[in-house]
């Protein structure tokens, strides 16, 4: 396995820029901390981006696209056909992550990294090594040259989405399937029952929640992934996505970039931990969007030791998540950089 530029250190956030920061919030036109959130926000994208007014105006949206093996053990409401079908509605601008970006004036950049679409699809990059995963319920779902080419992906797309520079990127993900998968690497990675991880995902109902944990658990054992701590890109390779693969090098290539990840919810949330694990020291450039309905997402923001912004009871991905918490984002920098300070505007300061 070719980990060596997965492993490679990212920048640590500038101290100073962080210091200077907390210095101007304590200068601006009201209270300090009323703000609140707002305010945290401001300073930690200041010290990412080491800087003294920070940004979240160049935006692009990664969205990474497989499918998965495991869905012949019925664990979706959708059939895979969706996924692919999914691709031309990216494209076309009828999904709710195109709808996001163009409200929002961000490029959309969708790239298929797995799915089971026989011919390149027109607006999509196609940058796969296979036609979807294995099923992991009797088989290791990616060999490890699989891995590599799913992780480079990644990389790849960071590359060309965020060059000459961005000032933040979204990551976001489609795949029928990949609530199974994200709830797999979960519980490996965290040594938690699958039933407390499945959620409804596509839309099952409890007895199709308990199916789904049933085939998580099985295939842990199957795997040896059910014995204690486990390394996580063999957890990735095991039961994990090409897609959630190429979320992972996406998010270790952006921050050895220096360009913070705005984090989606339950699925981009199972690629991070798989991230941080594998290079801790990408941890601060990830930037939680919301917490998730998917049962398990409160756990893998609890392992992360995330405060997401929004808490919108979504579930649908795509990135959607991580599009709606961006104005907040936008607007905690814009108001950093544009209020004025009590010197300048002639008022009169705290008491000491």
């Amino acid at each position: 396995m070719d980990e060596a530029w997965i492993k490679a250190a990212c920048p640590e956030p500038s101290a100073q820029h962080r210091g200077a920061a907390e210095e101007r919030q304590k200068l601006l036109t009201k209270p300090l901390g009323s703000l609140g959130v707002l305010e945290e926000l401001a300073v930690r994208v200041a010290a990412l981006q080491a800087t003294d007014r920070p940004r979240a105006e160049v935006t692009p949206i990664v969205l990474f696209a497989g499918d998965h093996g495991i869905t012949a053990q019925g664990v979706s409401a959708y059939p895979s056909a969706v996924t692919v079908e999914m691709l031309r509605n990216f494209a076309a601008g009828g999904a709710a992550i195109a709808v996001l970006a163009r409200e929002l004036g961000l490029s959309l950049h969708v790239v298929d990294v797995g799915t089971l679409a026989e011919e390149p699809v027109a607006g999509v990059v196609t940058d796969k090594p296979r036609r979807g995963t294995r099923d992991f319920s009797d088989t290791p779902a990616m060999t490890t040259a699989d891995l590599d080419f799913a992780l480079a992906a990644g990389q790849r797309a960071i590359k060309r989405a965020v060059e000459p520079k961005a000032d933040i990127v979204i990551l976001g993900e489609m795949g029928i399937g990949n609530t199974t998968a994200a709830a797999a690497i979960a519980a490996a990675l965290l040594g938690a029952r699958a039933i407390d991880l499945v959620g409804a995902g596509t839309g099952l109902n409890a007895a199709g929640m308990s199916r789904k944990a049933r085939v998580i658990e099985s295939a842990l054992s199957l795997h040896g992934l059910d014995e204690g701590p486990a390394e996580p890109l063999t957890v990735l390779a095991s039961v994990g996505g090409l897609e959630i693969a190429a979320l992972v090098g996406a998010m270790i290539a952006a921050a050895q970039a220096r360009v913070p990840v705005l984090v989606d919810g339950f699925i981009a949330s199972s690629a991070a931990l798989v991230a941080v694990r594998a290079n801790p020291s990408c941890a601060p450039w990830l930037i939680y969007s919301h917490r998730s309905m998917e049962r398990g997402h409160a756990l893998l923001l609890d392992a992360l030791g995330a405060a997401p912004i929004l808490d919108l009871k979504l579930r649908l991905g795509e990135g959607s998540g991580a599009a709606l918490a961006l104005p907040i984002l936008r607007l905690a920098c814009a108001l950093h950089a544009g209020m004025a300070t009590f010197p300048e505007a002639g008022i009169s300061g705290p008491a000491a």
